[in-house]
């Protein structure tokens, strides 16, 4: 990164800090939507970044490795962001349909998983029975919302709010006995796929 350009955002060029902004904006994009895995947060994220930069400007010119630089902001805003993820409702459902346990033969992938199964299973367990059926048609057998209404001789808008509730539960269930230890594993993956890539 060219030093003029630093110095003049230290001193509060706004067209420097837009060149610095185009040059880095989509980089960090993909990199923070690769762990947050939702493009309305990594939007967000991007821009706490540069906001960060630029209330910080006059200090711009003293970092050696803008590249280093930037994208340890980002890595400490995913991870902040994961962070409240595991204890805020609202973003927890921003994350869930969002984050996916990758497959992997590696052991720490493989943990990782044997963790996030028990948990999941005993989420499951814990349902009430017949909405604990209804889940399990729909989940694990595949069997549809009217497959599984006549199945159990059930109306199917039921099933529906059946699988609803189950999944608002599960979800729930997850993200507070989980916590920030398997989010934070799940960052480390996405992380070491992403340094690989």
């Amino acid at each position: 990164m060219d030093r003029e350009l630093l110095e003049q955002v230290a001193g509060g060029d706004e067209q420097a800090f837009q060149v610095l902004f185009s040059t880095y904006r989509e980089r960090l994009y993909h990199y923070i939507l690769g762990i947050v895995k939702s493009a309305q947060v990594a939007e967000e994220l991007v821009m706490d970044v540069f906001l960060k930069i630029w209330i910080g400007r006059d200090v711009v010119p003293q970092i050696e490795n803008m590249d280093a630089f930037l994208f340890r902001v980002a890595c400490n805003k995913s991870i902040d962001f994961l962070r409240k993820a595991s204890t805020s409702r609202v973003l927890t459902d921003i994350t869930w349909d969002n984050i996916q346990i990758a497959e992997s033969s590696d052991p720490e992938s493989r943990l990782i998983h044997q963790e996030y199964d028990q948990k999941l299973r005993e989420a499951i367990d814990l349902l009430p029975p017949k909405r604990r059926e209804v889940y399990r048609l729909s989940r694990e057998e595949g069997l549809s919302h009217a497959e599984i209404a006549e199945k159990l001789g059930i109306a199917p808008s039921t099933i529906a709010n059946q699988i609803v509730d189950a999944q608002r539960f599960i979800k729930s269930y997850l993200f507070s006995h989980l916590k920030i230890t398997i989010i934070l594993a799940l960052l480390a993956l996405e992380l070491k796929k992403v340094n690989n890539g």
